[in-house]
């Protein structure tokens, strides 16, 4: 199943939806504005919160907690001696890695689990402008968490970038 997401400059506060092949509404990312830290809540149309981001706080490198139901689901963060600048590693609680590669600012990269690959996320397929698309390969995949983790890693990598 692909997801679109129309790119724009993440900020804090800013409110946008995630569509379905169909042009339906998939997922609310609801950005919080005026938190100590960087905080986003994925939300399904019904406005349930699925999962939600949080930057975290007093950690060496760049990180975000991913939480669903208000408990720690996962850590994402920049790979360590990674020789490539764009691979983040997603590290749930359970102690099970996804790595997250390719070139995250041009929003071409891949998702996978011990080399299976879970989600594809580019922007070849889509023709609109400032759209790219999470493309979850397998159907028994978390998909909330596919979109989330994608959306997180651009957020982290942009903020890299700016700094």
């Amino acid at each position: 199943m692909k997801y679109l997401v129309r790119d724009k400059i993440f900020a804090i506060g800013d409110d946008y939806w995630i569509e379905d092949e169909q042009g339906r509404h998939a997922f609310l990312v609801d950005g919080k504005a005026l938190r100590l830290r960087d905080t986003l809540e994925l939300k399904d149309p019904d406005g349930k919160v699925l999962i939600t981001l949080r930057q975290k706080m007093f950690s060496l490198r760049d990180a975000m907690t991913v939480e669903r139901d208000e408990r720690p689901l996962a850590t994402i963060r920049r790979k360590r001696l990674s020789l490539l600048r764009n691979h983040f590693r997603v590290t749930l609680v359970e102690g099970t890695e996804l790595d997250v590669s390719g070139r995250i600012l041009d929003r071409e990269f891949t998702v996978e689990y011990e080399g299976e690959l879970l989600a594809h996320i580019s922007r070849q397929w889509i023709h609109v402008r400032e759209t790219y698309a999470v493309n979850v390969i397998r159907e028994d995949a978390d998909a909330a968490l596919l979109v989330a983790v994608a959306v997180c890693v651009i957020r982290m990598a942009e903020r890299e970038r700016e700094d």
